[in-house]
């Protein structure tokens, strides 16, 4: 048995170590091939690695200053670089915050952190998502001169071979020095020193600890995490470093705990953060340059339709309105836009506060107009021959089974159709709409620029077809310029840096959109609204027509309204919808017009509204024509652009578009 049993052994055995032999016999061929095709691909990109000419010179992105009307400057954008600084030079605490939180071997490995990285891919492994990168501040620098952002095996290998290089010819301190140089801080600062200057306004060699945090912060996330962006986020972050500079062992606890008391803040001044006005039309204006220019690369000077002093009026009355009192009425935003009559802005807010939110409120957002929509009623009914002063019943009515009800459910019985108007009668608009066809009141919202996917339902006379101040706005203009379609527009020339003209806006428009006679009867009628009407609270001393607004639950208040010079709209509410205390169009926002339009009009004499020259008008001169204005090419044109409805962010071509050109 036992020998047996030896046998067996002796049998098994070399089967065993065959196959154990074969098997490593495999995998060093494997081994040997791997490392031959891991090799082929780093010399394969090794071959094709940036030139490294590149790091000694910075790269600087093109600048843009915009002007306004007049020539004077009102913003100016672009990459701000500091002074070259030395690592050795700056207070040890700026460069300890950079290393403790972005490579803290920075001093122990070459170039690449083989410890570092495994750790980072096991803490992300477990955080199901990536919360740590592996990079080290070598292979950053890399990134940023040399390669694109793109997350690419070809990016990487290439990312590691010039880390390698920097590491074999640069000491850890020019490395650093190369780095803190070179990297992006947010707010178009590239560098430790321009970030210091433009956040604190000091150069980076002059900032504390808790700046230093803040600075070594940003790099996670620049955009996002920018003080002059996020303030609360920024700080939130600055602790975190703090407490990487105590577990790398450069500070010690009670440092950390002093320097997290009195947080980093922003700090205005000459060279560092200002509160540029005009933020809103700034980003309107350069999210369309494309539009104009296609891409480049050259320094440009944007002369804008912007007044700067229009624009000052503009927010001071914004913020007057939207201020500490605006609390009790639970007025959570504002927007305010005015124009000429021929559709160049002259000032535009977006929101009470752009620091705090860049989303513009003049442009982008959506709401219901509420009454401000009813002149689209009555204008068709004066094209339908309805006269201003022919008489309604203002009583309550029932349409399809749905009966509108007036403000605070009064009815004024027999009224006239221009009274009808300036105490905005719901009961009479709906009135109107019925009998000259929900179809024909649709048609001239469209005319007017307005959204041609009206909903067909009774209720559209009142205003429940969602719009942005910027379109109804243009809507109005027509009334003031005697009837014709306009091009809100915010460009009349760019030139180069080097003077040399790239594009000039040239007059051309829409056409008519309404008869002038008609229009002088709407100017009448909305003059009414702010002499005797619900726009009581909009006078100005001066020629002035308009209406207000209000929406369901008081969730959006309305102000639009025109003088001979200037158009101009005004919209107050919550972004999250949420009703405000009872504000109606002809209280905060008639206030906020009117105390813009006195402060836009001094100096300038005062004008009377159009009139249509020669044409008879009201019954004591005779009936005038009934009827619309045939429409043109670029009418057409403006309505097939406009079909889909009002314009989102980035898309209103129709609004701007070089194709489509207006005078000023």
């Amino acid at each position: 048995m036992n020998k047996a049993a030896g046998d067996g052994r002796a049998t098994h055995e070399p089967s065993r170590r065959g196959w154990f032999a074969r098997l490593l016999y495999w995998l060093i061929v494997l081994a040997v091939w791997g490392v031959i095709a891991v090799m082929g691909v780093i010399i394969w990109y090794a071959y094709d690695l940036p030139s490294v000419d590149k790091l000694s010179a910075i790269q600087r992105k093109p600048s843009l200053t915009l002007l306004d009307y007049k020539g004077r400057e009102i913003a100016r954008f672009g990459d701000v670089y500091g002074e070259p600084v030395q690592a050795s030079q700056l207070p040890k605490h700026l460069p300890h915050a950079v290393v403790a939180t972005e490579d803290r071997r920075f001093y122990s490995h070459f170039g690449v952190d083989p410890i570092g990285l495994s750790r980072a891919m096991v803490t992300n492994l477990f955080a199901g998502r990536i919360v740590q990168g592996g990079s080290t501040i070598s292979q950053q620098l890399a990134k940023n001169v040399f390669l694109t952002h793109q997350r690419t095996l070809k990016r990487k290998v290439q990312e590691f071979l010039l880390a390698l290089w920097l590491e074999a010819n640069f000491s850890k301190d020019q490395i650093l020095t190369l780095y803190l140089n070179r990297v992006y801080l947010g707010a178009g600062a590239y560098g430790v020193d321009a970030a210091a200057r433009r956040y604190f306004n000091k150069p980076a060699a002059k900032v504390n600890l808790a700046e230093a945090a803040m600075l070594a912060g940003l790099l996670k996330a620049p955009s996002r995490l920018a003080p002059t962006r996020n303030l609360k986020a920024a700080r939130t972050r600055a602790a975190v470093v703090l407490n990487n500079m105590v577990a790398a062992g450069y500070i010690d606890a009670g440092t950390a705990k002093a320097a997290k008391a009195k947080p980093a803040g922003l700090r205005r001044g000459r060279a560092g953060v200002s509160a540029q006005p005009a933020r809103y039309f700034a980003d309107w204006v350069m999210d369309r340059l494309t539009d104009y220019l296609g891409p480049t690369e050259r320094n440009l000077v944007i002369r804008t339709t912007l007044d700067r002093d229009m624009q000052a009026a503009a927010e001071t009355a914004m913020m007057r309105i939207t201020g500490p009192s605006a609390r009790k009425q639970k007025i959570g935003q504002g927007a305010l836009l005015a124009m000429t009559p021929r559709g160049a802005v002259r000032a535009m807010v977006g929101g009470k506060d752009y620091g705090k939110s860049q989303y513009n409120r003049a442009t982008q957002a959506r709401r219901q107009p509420g009454s401000a929509y009813k002149p689209v009623v009555f204008l068709t009914g004066l094209e339908a021959g309805i006269r201003p002063d022919a008489t309604f019943m203002d009583k309550p009515i029932t349409v399809d089974g749905w009966s509108p009800k007036n403000y605070a459910g009064k009815y004024r019985g027999k009224i006239s159709y221009t009274d009808a108007l300036a105490f905005s009668s719901n009961s009479v608009a709906v009135q109107v709409q019925e009998k000259v066809g929900r179809d024909e009141v649709a048609a001239t919202a469209r005319r007017l620029g307005l959204s041609a996917a009206n909903p067909r339902h009774p209720s559209m006379a009142l205003g429940v077809v969602e719009t942005s101040l910027l379109r109804l706005t243009a809507a109005y203009a027509a009334f003031a310029n005697q009837g014709y379609g306009i091009l809100p527009h915010g460009i009349l020339e760019v030139r180069d840096g080097t003077g040399n003209v790239l594009y000039r806006r040239q007059g051309a428009g829409r056409g008519e959109v309404a008869r002038p006679w008609h229009v002088a009867e709407m100017n009448r009628m909305l003059e009414v609204t702010i002499q005797r009407g619900t726009g009581r609270n909009a006078r100005i001393g001066r020629p002035a027509a308009g209406k207000t607004g209000t929406s369901q639950d008081y969730r959006d208040a309305w102000f639009l309204g025109y003088t001979a010079q200037l158009v101009a709209g005004v919209w107050l509410g919550n972004d999250n919808g949420g009703p405000m205390n009872r504000v109606t169009g002809g209280g905060a926002p008639a206030r906020l017009w009117r105390d813009f339009m006195k402060a836009a009009h001094k100096g300038l004499s005062a004008k009377p509204l159009g009139r249509a020259g020669g044409k008879p008008l009201g019954r004591a001169g005779g009936k005038p024509p009934v009827g619309r204005p045939s429409e043109n090419l670029l009418d057409k044109l403006w309505r097939s652009l406009g079909s889909s409805g009002d314009a989102r962010p980035g898309q209103g071509r129709d609004l701007n578009d070089p194709a489509n050109r207006e005078g000023q």
